[in-house]
């Protein structure tokens, strides 16, 4: 998902899931006073109602992902496992595959998890009339690109899927891919009861999954409820008898609510406790490898840095003005580590010697020099010209963060350069997703599962774009989008990767996005709360998560 988008995605979060961002009050909700095991979590508002197809970001990403259970779901090292799937059997080309259903998962209004709670939702999801925000995930399967006119009705079936019985069914893809049973945990492949289609909105509002937790209640803007689901039998049950996703708008004040026993979980760390929250005696941290990197993104229409010489010239001296050690080492407080591709250490694919990688280097020199071949192609004026850097104020880290981006830039490329805060999450990725913004814009990655395939289709191929998916600065180019489906038909992980590393080369050229760091997991929990260990999203594994209650 966005940054901390979740999906897994046809080609590949999130939840651009962007990392966990906002949030605000931060005291114990009166869901904790019954003596039940209820974990509070720190959490943002989400952008959209709790639909599964229609979230790309971590406020309502991480809700969902407790709420349902898909085919398969991910351990926390990011093997997939068989949940609702009893078997996911492909042809010898890679193209169809046949899945069938174990016959005893229920949602939580009772009604069974049948074959069609599957592919209504699929094609629910890809038919662009229903305008779902994770469309894009579903464009391997046949039939998509017919559902994306926008002139179908709004339940028309994807034509790949084929119902065999309650609990079977077929998928055919438009190419051969041996990674798409390993993409069909994320949550844009979740399944959908009958209750949905009568009434969609009012659905977000009060939702059924079939997952580990059963939705109890959201106030908006102050906490999501969700319990323990009795009835869900799958490989991850709740240890605890629910989470309280607690909604902030200052990430200081969640700090401080862990440090009172106020707030049990915080996974991410302000700034002004970066160098310090390790050895913090009132918290417990962690503070491990991630899979999680951080980006600002380019819109392909912003002046004079458009998808051409000028823009590439452009994005590149910006780049390289931007010293990425300072960053993590002085704002960051050691919890990150610079960016030297578009993946993440921990992913299969992941590389240091990519050709073109020189431009996420410090070289302010080369940086100048570029911008002043930008500037012999079209001028920039530094009397009225001026570069903005738009995030979402209500995550002090990323103001500490952006403001420190636009002084190396002043500094190194001698123009103006300063910040645009937004005020929450939820106002920002609005402007994000209805194109608003034409200044570069703070943007990220939670995958959705360990494979390059997440990190770029999903964010940078053309079918991701224009609202279809998480390439949110509309960045296309056919050369990539063709490395991409070569990755996609590879016989084996490793020749795919190639393919992978050759499109990561156009982007190091092309820089639709400036990769800046890897975030560590880093979070911090309440003296007493017990088993807190991150997962492969850079996410604390909340099923397992417990505490002693007799204490509060």
């Amino acid at each position: 998902m966005r940054l901390r988008s979740k999906l897994v995605a046809a080609a590949a979060c999130v939840m651009a899931i962007i990392l966990p961002l906002g949030a605000c009050s931060g005291s114990q909700s009166a869901s904790r006073d019954d003596g039940k095991m209820i974990i509070s979590y720190y959490a943002s508002e989400p952008q959209n109602p709790l639909i599964p197809g229609d979230t790309n970001e971590t406020g309502g990403g991480h809700v969902i992902t407790m709420l349902y259970a898909g085919l398969v779901g991910y351990d926390k090292d990011g093997n997939p496992v068989n949940e609702v799937a009893k078997s996911i059997t492909p042809q010898k080309d890679n193209t169809v595959f046949d899945i069938v259903l174990n016959d005893d998962w229920t949602f939580t209004d009772g009604t069974p998890v049948t074959a069609q709670s599957f592919t209504k939702a699929w094609s629910y999801t890809a038919n662009a009339t229903n305008a779902q925000m994770e469309a894009s995930f579903f464009a391997p399967i046949k039939g998509y690109d017919k559902l994306q006119s926008g002139n179908e009705p709004s339940d028309e079936q994807l034509e790949g899927l084929k119902v065999i019985s309650d609990y079977e069914f077929t998928v055919t893809l438009t190419a051969p891919s041996s990674t798409f049973p390993v993409m069909l945990g994320g949550n844009a492949f979740y399944p959908l009861p009958e209750s949905f289609y009568a009434d969609p909105d009012a659905y977000g509002s009060n939702p059924v999954g079939n997952g580990p937790y059963k939705f109890v209640s959201w106030t908006h803007n102050q906490d999501i409820l969700v319990e323990r689901n009795d009835s869900y039998h799958g490989a991850f049950p709740a240890k605890n008898d629910g989470i309280d996703f607690v909604i902030y708008t200052d990430i200081d004040t969640a700090y401080s609510d862990v440090q009172a026993g106020n707030l049990d979980l915080l996974d991410a760390i302000p700034s002004s406790s970066a160098v310090t929250f390790q050895y913090d005696p009132t918290v417990q941290a962690v503070n491990n490898p991630g899979s999680v990197i951080q980006t600002f993104t380019f819109p392909s229409d912003m002046p004079h840095f458009g998808n051409d010489e000028e823009g590439h010239l452009r994005r590149q001296a910006v780049s390289m003005a931007i010293n990425r050690d300072t960053l993590c080492k002085k704002i960051l407080g050691g919890t990150a580590t610079p960016a030297t591709d578009f993946l993440s250490p921990v992913t299969p694919g992941y590389s240091t010697s990519l050709q073109g990688a020189d431009v996420l280097s410090y070289n302010p020199d080369k940086a100048r020099e570029l911008w002043d071949e930008a500037n012999a192609i079209n001028p920039w004026d530094n009397d009225t010209d001026v570069l903005k850097f738009s995030y979402n104020a209500d995550n002090n880290a990323a103001k500490s963060l952006y403001e420190a981006v636009a002084h190396f830039i002043s500094n190194n490329l001698g123009i103006n350069a300063t910040t645009n805060p937004i005020a929450t999450f939820s106002e920002f990725r609005k402007e994000v997703t209805d194109r608003q913004l034409k200044t570069p814009f703070r943007t990220g990655w939670q995958p959705d599962y360990p494979a390059a395939d997440n990190y770029l289709v999903q964010l940078y191929d053309s079918a991701a774009a224009d609202g279809n998916g998480s390439n949110d600065g509309d960045y296309k180019n056919p050369d990539f989008d063709a490395l991409m489906d070569k990755a996609a038909q590879a016989s084996s992980v490793d020749e795919a990767n190639k393919y992978y590393q050759q499109g990561e080369e156009l982007l190091l050229k092309d820089l639709p996005a400036v990769p800046l760091y890897y975030a560590n997991a880093a979070m911090v929990s309440a003296i007493g709360v017990n088993n807190v260990e991150t997962n492969w999203m850079n996410m604390p594994v909340l099923q397992d998560v417990t505490k002693d209650v007799t204490k509060e």
